[in-house]
């Protein structure tokens, strides 16, 4: 055979080394993403009944002849289906109204939006015990009305905790609706209004017609992250002896002795069912194209007259700001400044105290928990936007070798968060470096589960950048690690920022993986308040939330100024 000429011998090194940082960023994110999936899998398949036959499908197969397996998956797709409703029912409606329409008091709808977003999950659960348990507020006035002892509301059963989930998701759904109504064409509206339609003719046949896909899309996604949910199921469904998903796999790794079998089966097929759901999702989103409105001609996102009826639309932003913020917030407020849990009664104010405030602020115990949330919460933010950031630059540009890394960083959304606590707690056991227990473990799975979330900021803002100013730096005698520190990082640090803060947030309210991860000098706040609900600490619970709360709603107050400010900078506002 005859050696290849001297011009294909240069031309492989150099192809090599242009795959070099492709590779390396593919092998960051193998060494992130797979193990936890390889390892759930594998401890699924080990029969831990017979040392003889270390594997088999034992596990799969108790799991298919319990009919409590069936009997979860109907009650958890019931729950999330029925949360999902009320969630885009609401966000939705009130989206539009802020977004289109010339509605009074939308400023409510930002601040409730703002606080949500900082506020526990937790804590927003345990302030809806409190204002619909057996002895709340509302099921006592109830009582009084009617004299009737039968609650009005029971939040201890599926159409409560659909009400409840429902509401949590409400923030999130307004601002992905109010992103797709904002951009809606206004011409076609009035065109409607002009040829005589009504504002409910005009809403139904225009408005919700052009974003259907992005509300089949949401609503699948707030379907899965429903199906994933583990604060409602587990302070509500528990209780009230219903069985979900989430909760069936938590009470397995949390019996003695842990049925790793089990919950690992359990937590591959509920992969199998997130992956499906995901698959709809991405078929769904496909087809957006087909709806834009918006084209290359000028337009303006004029708002909707709603003339007598604006008045209506100002009392559906009253009445979700009440829902979604005041009274919950009303309730935690209330329980963190009375000794004991007790009803709203003018008696009550006379044992008003600020005890459980001094004992949240003076007691290291809750610096600590504060110093391991924000480190955590940093440390995972930071890691992520700087892994997703080189891995969305390195794909968008097509590097060589660059194909896998957007599957890659986008993987673990499979993961619901109950189940990647899981498969972490199968590699700690397996390490020899002391992860088990450590602040460590949690920033690590923390890291995988928030790397999509830095993917869907950091892949937007880059194909936001002209590749002509890239190659103006290499042109100049720029390196392409000098290009990207100095044209790309500057020029995408405000949605990457954004990104860091919205990761920073809900990584320091995430409870169903530190709640499985955490040892007793590596909890969270999430993870306190959760222990400290359990054992009757109400007080502690409510005035710790409060503290908190206006830390993070600081936070998420900053995220959104960034976000709009980027989204100014880019012209879609």
């Amino acid at each position: 055979m005859h050696p290849p000429p001297a011009r294909a011998r240069r031309r492989r090194p150099r192809a090599f080394r242009a795959s070099v940082p492709s590779l390396i960023m593919t092998a960051i994110l193998c060494l992130l993403v797979l193990p936890p999936l390889v390892m759930l899998f594998r401890t699924s398949l080990v029969n831990y009944e017979d040392a003889s036959a270390p594997y088999s499908l034992i596990n799969y197969v108790k799991l298919i002849e319990d009919p409590l397996l069936y009997i979860s998956t109907f009650n958890s797709v019931f729950f999330a289906a029925g949360a999902t409703v009320v969630s885009l029912l609401i966000g939705a409606t009130v989206a539009w109204i802020v977004e289109r329409t010339n509605a009074p008091f939308k400023w409510l709808a930002y601040v409730t939006t703002i606080v949500s977003l900082g506020t526990p999950a937790i804590l927003y659960v345990s302030a809806w015990i409190f204002l619909l348990g057996r002895a709340g507020p509302v099921n006592q006035l109830w009582k009084e009305i009617t004299g009737s002892f039968q609650p009005l509301v029971n939040v201890y059963s599926i159409p409560g905790m659909m009400l409840v989930e429902g509401l949590l998701w409400v923030p999130l759904v307004f601002l992905l609706c109010g992103a797709t109504f904002k951009r809606q064409n206004a011409d076609l509206e009035e065109a409607a209004r002009m040829s005589g339609g009504s504002v409910f003719d005009t809403v139904w046949r225009v408005s919700l017609p052009l974003a259907k896909p992005a509300l089949y899309g949401l609503a699948i996604f707030i379907f899965i992250r429903n199906i994933e949910a583990f604060d409602v199921p587990v302070l509500l469904g528990t209780p009230g002896g219903i069985k979900l998903l989430t909760s069936d796999i938590y009470l397995s790794m949390t019996r003695v002795p842990p049925d790793l079998g089990h919950s690992s089966a359990f937590a591959i097929v509920m992969i199998l069912f997130v992956s499906a759901l995901l698959y709809l999702y991405g078929r769904v989103s496909a087809n957006a194209d087909r709806f834009a409105s918006v084209t290359g001609k000028g337009f303006r996102p004029r708002p909707f007259d709603l003339g007598r009826y604006r008045w209506i639309g100002g009392f559906v932003i009253i009445l979700n700001f009440l829902l979604v913020l005041a009274l919950p917030v009303l309730a935690v407020l209330w329980n963190s400044v009375t000794p004991f849990v007790r009803g709203f009664s003018l008696k009550a104010f006379s044992t008003l105290t600020l005890e459980n405030y001094v004992h949240v602020l003076t007691d290291s115990y809750y610096l600590q928990l504060a110093l391991n949330t924000v480190f955590v919460a940093a440390i995972s933010a930071t890691v992520a936007i700087a892994v997703t950031a080189v891995a969305a630059w390195l794909s968008v540009r097509k590097w060589p070798a660059s194909g896998p890394l957007n599957q890659l960083a986008s993987l673990p959304i499979i993961f619901p968060g109950i189940v990647l606590g899981v498969a972490m707690i199968q590699l700690a056991l397996r390490t020899p470096f002391g992860l088990y227990g450590s602040i460590w473990l949690i920033a690590i799975a923390f890291i995988i589960r928030y790397l999509p979330y830095g993917m869907r900021y950091a892949q937007p803002a880059v194909m936001q950048i002209h590749r002509e100013l890239e190659e103006a730096a290499n042109v100049s005698g720029a390196s392409q690690p000098g290009t990207f520190r100095r044209i790309v990082l500057p020029l995408t640090a405000p949605a990457l920022l954004a990104g860091w803060l919205f990761i920073f947030l809900v990584a320091a309210k995430e409870l169903s993986i530190a709640v499985l991860l955490a040892g007793s000098r590596s909890k969270t706040v999430a993870v306190a308040m959760f222990d400290q609900w359990t054992n009757g600490q109400a007080g502690e619970v409510a005035a710790l939330g409060i503290i908190w709360t206006i830390a993070m709603s600081c936070c998420a107050a900053l995220m959104m100024a960034l976000s709009r400010n980027d989204m100014k900078s880019q012209g879609t506002l």
